[in-house]
This record gives C-alpha cells, sequence and structure tokens, in this order.
C-alpha cells in the first residue's frame, strides 16, 4: 500500500492530468515527522493548537517568541482496531483491516490575545475575536464503503484537495466543518483503478487521506469549528475523531476504544464559540440520532434532550447565535423510485426533532437565527414564515454528492419539520464546492455559494432569522 504522503502526491499529479485549474494545495510542512499543524477553537471560543506526530516526541511550539513542548494528547500509537468490529468488506467479501500507521498526537492551550504561534518553524493561523468571513464545509471525505466507492484517485471525482485550496485562498478569518470527515471504511473494489491503492478503516492512513492532507491548505488559512458528523461516532471514526479533532480534553473514556464506553464517548456537551459584537456559534454533537427516530427507552431520549437544555443556557447569553451540526432540522432531502421515476421528499432528522420538539416546538432556542449542517450531500437554503431559524446545507465539499433534485418550489403543504413554514428555498445538486459567510452587522450576513474553483453560484441575503437567495435552483456546473 503506498504511503499517505505517496498517495496525497498522486491526487495532485491526477488533478495536472485532468486539466484542473486553481490554486496549489499547500507542501508538506518541513520538518519530516510533522504530518498536521492547525488551531481549532472550543468551549468560549477557547483556541488550541494540535500537532499530528509520527515522532515519539511532540514538536516544539513557539508562542509569542517562546518555545516550549507541546503536551501528548495521544501517545505514539496505532489506533487499535475495536473488540468485536467486523472486518471490512470489500468486493463482496470480508477483509481483514490494515494495521494503521502510528502517530502521536499533541496540544497546546493557546492564551488569549496571542500574537504568533509556530509548530516545528510552522506557522499557525491566530484566532479573530470579531471574525467576519467565515468558510463552511462539510462532508469532505471520499466515499469508500459497501456498494458504494468513490474515485479517490480522480481530482474530478474527489476535489476536496481543490475545494479546500479554493476556500483558502478567499481568505477567511474562520472555517466550520459541519461534519463527516472520514468515509473510506472498505477498501477499494479490485480492478477498480479509480480507489486503487487507498487507504481505508479507521486508523490514521484513511483519516490523513481523507482528510488532512487534502484540507492541508485550509487548516493553514484559518482557526476552525468542528462539528462531530455520523461518521464520527465510536463504531466508525470515533477514534481518529476524539485523538485529533475533538476540542475537549481526551480521557480514557472517551477514546471510543472500548465499546463499553460508548455511552459515554458518544455524545458531548454543546459549546458556544463567541464572533464579537452580542452574537455566537452553538456547536452541538448530533452525531449518533436516528433519522428513524427513538424508541421509548432508548439512551438518546435523554442524551439528546439534555443537549436542548444546554443550547437553551448558553443561547440566553447573546441576542443573535447561529448554531452548527451534522444533521440538518429544517432542511430537504429527495430521493428518486429506480422503476417509477418519482421523487419523494424528506425532512429533518426525526430523533432531534422528537427529543428537541417534546421541549420546544421551534426546535431550537430563542435566539438562534441561523442552523448550518450538512449530512445531505447537496447545498441547500431553507427560511420560514413561521419562527424558525433559516436553514443552511453544506455537505457539497468533497464526497459523492447526492443528485436527485430538490423542487424550485414545494408542493403545498410541504414541510422539513412540524409547523416550519417555508418562505424561501434554493438549492445545488451534482456540484461540488464551499460556502462563505461574510458579515454586515451581528444578524445581517451575505453567503456566497461557489464551485470547486471559488467561482460564485449563488448568492444569499441574510436578515435575522430571515434569507433570500438570488437563484432559487443553480444550473448545474461543467466539471473541469
Amino acid at each position: 500500500m503506498p504511503s499517505p504522503h505517496r498517495f496525497y502526491l498522486a491526487l495532485l499529479s491526477a488533478a495536472a492530468l485532468a486539466g484542473c485549474t486553481g490554486p496549489s494545495p499547500q507542501p508538506q510542512p518541513a520538518h519530516d515527522s510533522l504530518q498536521a499543524a492547525f488551531v481549532i477553537l472550543g468551549d468560549d471560543g477557547a483556541a488550541i493548537a494540535r500537532a499530528i506526530t509520527t515522532s515519539a516526541r511532540c514538536p516544539s511550539i513557539e508562542i509569542d517568541g517562546r518555545a516550549a513542548p507541546m503536551a501528548v494528547r495521544a501517545p505514539l500509537a496505532a489506533i487499535p482496531p475495536r473488540p468485536g468490529a467486523p472486518a471490512a468488506a470489500g468486493a463482496g467479501e470480508a477483509r481483514p483491516v490494515p494495521p494503521s500507521s502510528p502517530v502521536q498526537s499533541c496540544e497546546t492551550a493557546l492564551p488569549a490575545n496571542v500574537r504568533s504561534v509556530a509548530v516545528a518553524g510552522h506557522a499557525l493561523p491566530l484566532p479573530v475575536a470579531e471574525p467576519k468571513r467565515i468558510v463552511v464545509i462539510g462532508d469532505t471525505g471520499c466515499r469508500l464503503k459497501g456498494k458504494e466507492f468513490q474515485d479517490c484517485n480522480d481530482a474530478g471525482a474527489y476535489p476536496f484537495a481543490r475545494v479546500a485550496a479554493s476556500a483558502a485562498a478567499w481568505k477567511p478569518d474562520l472555517v466550520i466543518h459541519v461534519g463527516d470527515y472520514h468515509y473510506r471504511e472498505d477498501p477499494c473494489p479490485a480492478g477498480r483503478p479509480g480507489c486503487a491503492g487507498s487507504p481505508f478503516g479507521y486508523g490514521w492512513d484513511a483519516w490523513n487521506a481523507d482528510f488532512f492532507a487534502p484540507a492541508r491548505t485550509l487548516l493553514a488559512a484559518a482557526p476552525w469549528v468542528v462539528a462531530r458528523g455520523n461518521h464520527e461516532t465510536c463504531a466508525r471514526g470515533g477514534q481518529g475523531w476524539w485523538r485529533f479533532l475533538d476540542p475537549r480534553p481526551l480521557r480514557p473514556e472517551t477514546t471510543c476504544d472500548d465499546p463499553a464506553h460508548d455511552g459515554i464517548a458518544d455524545y458531548t456537551d454543546p459549546y458556544a464559540v463567541p464572533l464579537g459584537g452580542d452574537a455566537q456559534l452553538l456547536v452541538f454533537d448530533s452525531a449518533n440520532t436516528s433519522y428513524k427516530g427513538f424508541k421509548a427507552g432508548d439512551l438518546r431520549l435523554d442524551r439528546y434532550a439534555d443537549t436542548y437544555r444546554k443550547l437553551a443556557s448558553l443561547a440566553g447569553r447573546v441576542r443573535h447565535s447561529i448554531a452548527v451540526d451534522h444533521h440538518p432540522l429544517y432542511g430537504f432531502g429527495a430521493q428518486q423510485d429506480q422503476q417509477t421515476g418519482a421523487v419523494t421528499l424528506f425532512g429533518g432528522d426525526a430523533g432531534l426533532i422528537q427529543t428537541f420538539g417534546a421541549i420546544q416546538p421551534r426546535l431550537l432556542p430563542e435566539g438562534v437565527e441561523v442552523l448550518l449542517s450538512g449530512h445531505v450531500h447537496l447545498w441547500e437554503q431553507v427560511s420560514f414564515a413561521s419562527d424558525h431559524p433559516t436553514q443552511f446545507v453544506s455537505g457539497f465539499a468533497g464526497t459523492a454528492e447526492d443528485i436527485v433534485p430538490l423542487p424550485a418550489s414545494l408542493p403545498a403543504g410541504t414541510v422539513p419539520a412540524p409547523g416550519a413554514v417555508v418562505e424561501a428555498m434554493s438549492s445545488w445538486i451534482d456540484g461540488f464546492g464551499f460556502m462563505t459567510m461574510e458579515r454586515r452587522a451581528a444578524d445581517r450576513w451575505d453567503v456566497v455559494v461557489h464551485d470547486r474553483d471559488g467561482r460564485e453560484r449563488n448568492s444569499c441575503k441574510v436578515e435575522g432569522r430571515r434569507s433570500r437567495c438570488a437563484l432559487p435552483q443553480v444550473p448545474r456546473a461543467a466539471v473541469h
């Protein structure tokens, strides 16, 4: 199996051979053992520098000219197979998952008002007290699972590196990822050159190929706020999520290594990231919800009710909140019957609607004016005549896309959640890219939908909880 570094170079070579244009991804950091270095924001916007290395020693971090070693978050080791985990299924048969390359995760909490940060001589982006330019991406990995295999080696079919570079060129103050980073779960079928040689499983090699290597330019451009997706539950990519991305301290019971602790590790408390000017992000973990809803006695009924109560407490701190999670509450998806061609719409996540709706029919607390989500592999905006937040879905940055179109106008009485009366809706299917939000006031944002090369495909105005876009449907883009 090729090394993750060679696999990444192969992706770039494929892009060049395909005649793709756009900014080139940033080269690997000079420090040979350093695999990734970035900044994430956690509770109350606290900034954390993270590094992933193949060395048994954490790299040095220099903060405002003073050097010190980083602390170990997860020691140098391969991510272990979970007890009872099934073998990966590929090409119709079970195959053993190859061992994961060992890496060490390191971290350092950054002081407020930090002026400069570098890890192993590699400068990191600094937090901005009042970010005005925000990139929103989601669903970024290359799908290898079951019967669905994306051509990860083809930069046209899997363009996340190109999307990330274009988003970095927009020069954001902040990046928000709405979840689902890891998709390479099963081996590429024999005889399929489009994904041949791709790492798979839940270890570092698959995580690096799926996220850290293609995202390198964007990780270097701005600090990140990271929401957890269903692909990062403990039964899937949760071990990597906790070692590499979650902003909270890593504890033995949250490693996802032992299924006996999944009742703890699969749920985390919401937190606020201040945006300045009486506004904030509210990030909540919806990873382990169910689109089918919950039966009586399900642990998740209490877990997500607790999430709502904590969200309500956080929302009361400021006047204007933008919520961030993986699963849309107020968005639509579409399914098409393969025999009849009939298109059926489905609404928001049933599990969250069930638990949140039992406390607040609006589903999110007063003061939440916008919800940013992913999960559905397209871009979408929905605004309501009723008292519901605007929903944006930004799940179109790399994963194989949903191609059943949403309607330009909805059939009468169609709602994504009980009582949510749609006033305006816009969508783009079958087009990879990223979304940006540029701030005009605490509750006023200019939203732009960009394609993989950064070209504008649609624009929207957000005022409070309502939004309106220039186009109800974005025409399908030609692939370059």
